[in-house]
């Protein structure tokens, strides 16, 4: 693996253990795809560093059960003609 490579996962990985980033907002941050993320924090991060990547899954995994809650807000406030809410300091 190129070294660019395991330098961006594990800064990723970081940056979502301190933040609790979504991997929509990791992507936007690092400037690639959320495929690129999912792949970097699931496949890649175990073969570098397999406690990191126990604690992204943790984080990984209250995203995704917390996802319907964030969906339906936003279409909330969308019908209610409110602004969107402000993100997360990054």
């Amino acid at each position: 693996m190129k070294e660019e490579i395991r330098t961006r996962v594990v800064e990723t990985a970081q940056y979502m253990l301190k933040t609790g980033a979504t991997v929509r907002r990791c992507a936007a941050k690092f400037g690639v795809s959320k495929t690129t993320i999912h792949k970097d924090m699931r496949t890649r991060l175990m073969e570098i560093d397999p406690d990191l990547a126990k604690q992204v899954d943790q984080v990984l995994g209250i995203n995704r059960r917390e996802r319907h809650l964030r969906g339906g807000a936003a279409t909330r406030r969308k019908y209610q003609g409110k602004p969107a809410a402000q993100r997360r300091p990054s």
